[in-house]
C-alpha cells in the first residue's frame, strides 16, 4: 500500500515537473534579463526592462500551458493548452503559472476526450476541416471558461498563499518546512518540489520583490554537501571510496540525486539534512537573501548566477551555514552509527558486494547467465529527469561498455516517463524501479543504490562477457553440428552484393541505399527498409572502427525472403553513432532468416578486425579486391 501511495506521489509530481523543466531555460533567460536591467541590477536599462514583463506574464505561461497539454495529447493538446491559458493570463494582472499548470493539462484532457470520441467516424475527407475547427472550438470556450473560474480562482490562491506565507515568515516558522521538504527529495521528490511548487511560488515572490526566497528552499547544496563530506571522512565501504567526487558533483555541478543514497543507506541522516535546510533557510530569512528565478540544475554556479546584486554575502552565508550543520551532524550520527554497529555494518558490505544480492538488485529473474543478459542490444539508464543521476550513470557504464570492447550494445539515459516500451535492459535507482516497469514492462530492470556505484559496472559488463562467450560457444557448436546441412543453401557474398563510391548526408539514406539493394535482389520486401530505420531509432546499429551494420527489428524478420548481405561503401563517411565522431565508411546491411547469415557474418568480422583492412575497404575502387580482403570465394 506504501508503495502504490509513493508511486502515484511520484508520478503526480513527475507530471508537474514534466510541464517546468522543459522550459527551464525560458526561466533563467528571465531571471538574467531582470538581474542585469532592472533599476538595481548590474547594468540598469529601462529600455531593455520592457522585455522582462512579456516573459513571465505571457510568454512562460504559454509555453507551460502548451507542455502540459502536450503530455496529455500531443501537439492538439498542446494547442488547445495554450489557447486556454490565454484566458487564465488576461483574468488577472499577476503572472499566472499555476494557471497554467491548470489550465494546459485541462485543455489537452477535453481534446483528448473529444479525439476518443469521434475517432473512426468521421468522413473521408473532412479529417483536416474537423481537427482544426474542433482545436478552435474547443479553445475559446475553455479560454472563456478559463477567464471566468481558473484565473479568479488562482489568484485568490495566490493570495492566500501570500498572507499565509507572511504568517509563517513573522513567526519565523519558515525554517520548519524542511521537516517535509528534505526527506521527500530523499524519495526522488525533488523536482516536484522545487519545479512544481517552489518555482511558481518564486516567480510571484520575485515579480514583486527583485528574489525570492522559495528558490533556494530545495535548490541549496549545503545539505547535501554536508552529508557526502561526512562520509568521505567518516563513512566506510564502497560508498565512502565515491563520496569525494559525488560531493564536487554535487557542489558543482548542482546533481542533488546523487547524495540520495548515501542518505537511504543511512535514514539517520535524514536528520542532518532537515538541520542543515533549517540552518540555510532561518540564514535567508535573517539576511533577507534569496535569488532572481529557478535554480536549475541546485549547482552554487547557477545560484551565483541568479543571486542579485547586493545578496551574494546573504546567500553565501545561508549555503555555508547549512553546509556546517549538515556536516557536523552527518559526522556525529556516523561516527555513532559505525562505532555500536560495527558488525552489522560489516555484514551489510560484504553482502552489497555480490552483485545479484537482493538489497541491490531487486530483480525477478532466475537464470541470469542464460537469460536475463540475453540478446543485451540497448542499456537504458533511467532516472525521474533524465539528465542528472542517469547521465552520470549512462556516462560511466558507456566508457565501461566501450573499454570491454561490447561495441554491439549501446547506453542511453532519458526520463522515466519516456522509456520505450521495446527497451532492452533498463537500470533505475530502486526507489524508482516500480515506475520504470510501468512504462516499460517487457523489459529487463536492474535497481541499484548508486549511480556511481562502479563495482556495479564491473559486475554488470562481466555478466555482459560471460554471455558473449556462452552464446559464441553456443554458436559455434551449433554450426559445427548442423554445418553439412546448411552449407548449400548458405548465403555467399558476391560482386552483386558490393556497392562502392556511394554517398549519403545521413544514415537514414545510407540505410535507404542500402535497403532499396535489398529489395532490389530480392532478399526482402520493401517494408523491411522500414524495419531498419525504426532498429536505428531504438539503438545506433554503429559498431566502431568506421562500421555500422544496420539491420531490421525482430518483427521485420518477417519481411526477410531469404538470407542477404549488402556491402556498401562511403568515402566520404555517414554520421552514424552517438559521437561527433562516429563515422562509418563501411555499412554493411543484413537481412536475415533464422541463423543462416552467421558464417558469412564471422568471416566478415574476422577479417574487418584488421585497421589496414578497413582503412583499404574504405578506399578501394575493386570489388574484386573488396572480395580478396574480406577472404570469400566468388560462386
Amino acid at each position: 500500500m506504501f508503495t502504490l501511495i509513493k508511486l502515484k506521489i511520484q508520478n503526480f509530481g513527475q507530471f508537474l515537473s514534466n510541464m517546468i523543466m522543459p522550459n527551464i531555460s525560458i526561466f533563467i533567460t528571465w531571471g538574467i534579463m531582470t538581474a542585469l536591467f532592472i533599476p538595481l541590477g548590474w547594468q540598469p536599462n529601462k529600455i531593455l526592462e520592457q522585455l522582462i514583463s512579456p516573459v513571465i506574464f505571457y510568454l512562460l505561461p504559454i509555453l507551460i500551458g502548451y507542455t502540459g497539454g502536450r503530455l496529455i495529447s500531443g501537439d492538439r493538446g498542446g494547442l488547445v493548452g495554450s489557447i486556454t491559458t490565454i484566458g487564465v493570463i488576461t483574468s488577472t494582472n499577476i503572472p499566472m503559472l499555476l494557471g497554467a499548470m491548470i489550465s494546459g493539462p485541462l485543455g489537452g484532457w477535453i481534446i483528448k476526450y473529444f479525439d476518443k470520441k469521434i475517432e473512426n467516424k468521421v468522413k473521408n475527407g473532412f479529417e483536416m476541416l474537423v481537427n482544426n475547427f474542433s482545436i478552435a472550438i474547443f479553445g475559446i470556450l475553455l479560454a472563456i471558461i478559463s477567464f471566468f473560474t481558473i484565473g479568479p480562482f488562482i489568484e485568490w490562491i495566490s493570495h492566500f498563499l501570500e498572507s499565509l506565507i507572511k504568517v509563517i515568515v513573522s513567526q519565523n516558522l519558515l525554517p520548519f518546512i524542511s521537516i517535509v521538504i528534505e526527506p521527500a527529495k530523499i524519495f526522488f521528490l525533488n523536482n516536484a518540489i522545487n519545479h512544481g511548487i517552489f518555482s511558481p511560488l518564486g516567480i510571484q515572490d520575485a515579480s514583486d520583490n527583485h528574489r525570492s526566497i522559495f528558490f533556494l528552499i530545495e535548490s541549496n547544496p549545503g545539505p547535501g554537501l554536508g552529508v557526502l563530506i561526512a562520509w568521505f571522512f567518516f563513512g566506510k565501504g564502497e560508498l565512502r571510496k565515491s563520496s569525494g567526487g559525488a560531493a564536487i558533483i554535487e557542489f558543482l555541478g548542482g546533481v542533488h540525486e546523487i547524495y540520495f543514497p548515501y542518505v537511504l543507506m543511512k535514514p539517520k541522516l535524514i536528520i542532518a539534512l532537515i538541520l542543515g535546510g533549517m540552518t540555510g533557510i532561518f540564514m535567508l530569512v535573517v539576511l533577507d537573501g534569496g535569488v532572481i528565478s529557478a535554480v536549475s540544475p541546485g549547482s552554487i554556479l547557477s545560484i551565483l548566477t541568479m543571486t542579485p546584486k547586493g545578496l551574494y554575502f546573504s546567500n553565501m552565508i545561508a549555503i555555508f551555514s547549512s553546509f556546517i550543520i549538515s556536516f557536523i551532524s552527518a559526522s556525529l550520527l556516523l561516527k555513532f552509527n559505525f562505532y555500536i554497529a560495527s558488525k552489522n555494518n560489516q555484514k551489510i558490505v560484504k553482502k552489497n558486494k555480490n552483485f545479484l544480492n537482493s538489497e541491490t538488485l531487486k530483480n525477478d529473474y532466475h537464470d541470469v547467465t542464460s537469460t536475463f543478459f540475453k540478446n543485451i542490444k540497448t542499456i537504458i539508464v533511467a532516472c525521474d529527469a533524465g539528465m542528472g543521476s542517469s547521465a552520470m550513470g549512462a556516462s560511466i557504464l558507456r566508457k565501461k561498455i566501450k573499454n570491454a570492447n561490447l561495441t554491439n550494445i549501446s547506453v542511453l539515459n532519458m526520463a522515466i516517463n519516456l522509456l520505450p516500451k521495446n527497451a532492452d535492459l533498463i537500470i533505475t535507482h530502486q526507489n524508482l524501479t516500480h515506475r520504470a516497469k510501468k512504462y516499460a514492462p517487457h523489459a529487463h530492470h536492474i535497481s541499484l543504490k548508486n549511480f556511481l556505484n562502479n563495482s556495479f559496472y564491473d559486475n554488470l559488463i562481466k555478466k555482459l562477457r560471460e554471455n558473449i562467450v556462452l552464446l559464441d560457444n553456443h554458436v559455434t557448436t551449433s554450426l559445427n553440428i548442423n554445418h553439412k546441412n546448411i552449407k548449400n543453401n548458405l548465403f555467399q557474398l558476391t560482386e552483386k552484393n558490393i556497392l562502392l563510391n556511394q554517398y549519403a548526408t545521413n544514415k537514414e539514406e545510407a540505410i535507404n541505399i542500402v535497403g532499396k539493394h535489398l529489395v532490389k535482389q530480392g532478399y526482402v520486401k520493401f517494408d523491411y527498409i522500414n524495419s531498419m530505420i525504426e532498429r536505428e531509432k531504438i539503438a545506433s546499429t554503429w559498431l566502431g572502427e568506421s562500421i555500422a551494420l544496420p539491420h531490421g527489428t525482430i518483427e521485420g524478420k518477417n519481411s526477410v525472403l531469404k538470407t542477404g548481405i549488402i556491402f556498401c561503401q562511403f568515402p566520404k563517411g555517414v554520421h552514424f553513432g552517438e559521437e561527433l565522431d562516429d563515422i562509418a565508411y563501411l555499412v554493411i546491411g543484413i537481412a536475415a532468416k533464422n541463423n543462416e547469415h552467421i558464417m558469412v557474418v564471422s568471416n566478415i568480422t574476422n577479417a574487418l578486425d584488421d585497421k589496414d583492412t578497413i582503412r583499404r575497404l574504405s578506399q578501394t575502387t575493386d570489388i574484386k579486391e573488396v572480395l580478396s580482403l574480406l577472404n570469400i570465394e566468388k560462386k
